[in-house]
Formats: C-alpha cells, structure tokens, sequence
C-alpha cells in the first residue's frame, strides 16, 4: 500500500471551519449592522426549528454542491468543486457518492463498518463504527480525519452543535436559493462566521450553508448548497452494504495525524 492511496482514501471530502469566505459585512443592510451583540431570539427559534424537524425525519437524500476555496501561499484563491448525494437512514444508515475536482468516491456506513471507496483507483477501506450516525460522525471526524460536509446538520444534536460558542446571531432576511424561499440567518463564534438559508414554510430544510474563518488570511470560504431533497426515498435492499466490485483492493485507514507521512 503507498502512503498516496492512502492519502486519498483519508480525504474524503475534509471540509472544515477552517476553510472558510470573506466577511459579507459590507453587503449586509443597514439595518442588519443594528442588531445588538448576542443571539436574537428569533434567529434562534428558526435555526431550532430547522434542526428539530431534520432531526425527526426517519429517512431522505438530498443533492449537496460544495466549494471550497484554497490560499495559495502567493495569496492567489482557487476553488474546487464537488457534488454529492446522500442518503440517510436513521438512526444507523449513510450513503454518499461524491464526484470532485480532486476526488471521486463513495462513503458507505451500514450501522457497523464505514467504507470508504475510490472508484478510479480501486481503492477501499473498512473500518469499525459506532452503531448509531451521531456517534460514527464524530469517530469518522475524531478517528479518521473525515468530516462529513455539513455534517453537524445531520445530528440529533445539530442545535447544541451549531450554537456552541455562538456569540451573535441575527435573521438576515428573506432569500431565495434555488428559487426556492429561504430565512437567511448569520451567526458569529469565536474566529468563525457562519450563515445558514432555511426554507420558509411547512419544510424547514437546510438549503445553503457558509462557513467562514476570520483568522485565515484571505478569508477563503466554504459553501455547500443542499437541493432535490427527497423526504420519503425508495431504498432498496443493501443499498448501504459496500460490496467490492472486481478487482477492488483493501487498504487500512492510516491513523488520524499520519496522513502527510512518507512510508
């Protein structure tokens, strides 16, 4: 096994804080610039209500297309893009299919292994979880260096996620994001800036969110736009099973940290 397969089968699609999007003080309204330090009751009430009817839904897939952005040490920004469909079966099933710029692959966790698959090269790797999503979540982050883009949406928890050291937050407005009409919230913690556009009406569904690190420079961003959600999806037997196709070989999972070392 190269230390470069294992790279790849490591990277599945880590976007974190750190990666993150220039302020959009400048194009907030004036009157978003009003709002008094700390979390506005009703910024709150709606991100809560987004979480808990997530949270509650047994079952469903959505489409993601992500961007994160990249700082050249000349100070140059370049994006990369990824699209994904997952597909969630509480409280112990995930699938993902990704197709990226830097990377293809397909994330399988059955309620007792996660898989990681690179289709191009044949790679996959299997590994022990957790027997319930939040839990393989945070192994799969705290274990094997791979973060689930926007993961902390998924989670029974997402709430108390998102608002840990939040120290601002405000309703932004109206939007519309896939011409589909949003509540834009913006919320403040620590060094990060995140925004979050949830749809108005009787399906309180994430459709965008941004992250955004003050402390790197040049701001750059991640974004990750969330459409075609389907809430009642037919799934058919093993979907969430990885079967190794032809010819696929098995690799280990190098340990969290090791991932830049040469053999």
């Amino acid at each position: 096994m190269t230390s470069n397969s294992s790279r790849r089968i490591g990277s599945w699609l880590v976007a974190s804080a750190a990666l993150a999007a220039t302020a959009f003080g400048l194009m907030l309204p004036a009157a978003a610039h009003a709002q008094a330090v700390g979390a506005d009751p009703q910024a709150t009430q709606l991100l809560k209500r987004m979480t808990d009817y997530v949270g509650q839904l047994p079952r469903f897939s959505v489409d993601t297309a992500a961007t994160v952005e990249a700082v050249l040490i000349t100070g140059q920004k370049l994006q990369f893009n990824s699209t994904t469909r997952a597909t969630l079966q509480r409280p112990d099933k995930l699938r993902s299919e990704r197709v990226g710029d830097v990377l293809s692959q397909l994330f399988y966790y059955d309620g007792r292994t996660v898989t990681i698959y690179n289709p191009q090269d044949g790679y996959y790797a299997t590994v022990p979880a957790p027997a319930t999503i939040d839990a393989m979540l945070d192994f799969a982050r705290e274990k094997l260096d791979v973060v689930a883009p926007a993961g902390d949406l998924l989670t029974l928890d997402a709430y108390e996620r998102l608002m840990d050291g939040v120290t601002e937050g405000f309703v932004v407005g109206k939007s519309a994001i896939g011409g589909v009409r949003c509540d834009h919230l913006a919320f403040r913690s620590g060094d990060i800036d995140w925004q979050i556009w949830i749809e108005d009406g009787e399906r309180p569904l994430p459709r965008k969110f941004v992250i955004t690190s003050l402390d790197v420079e040049r701001a750059p961003q991640f974004e990750v736009v969330m459409s075609n959600w389907s809430l009642k999806p037919r799934i058919p037997a093993g979907f969430f099973d990885f079967k190794p196709p032809p010819g696929a070989r098995a690799i280990e999972f190098l340990p969290f940290g090791q991932a830049g070392e040469q053999p």
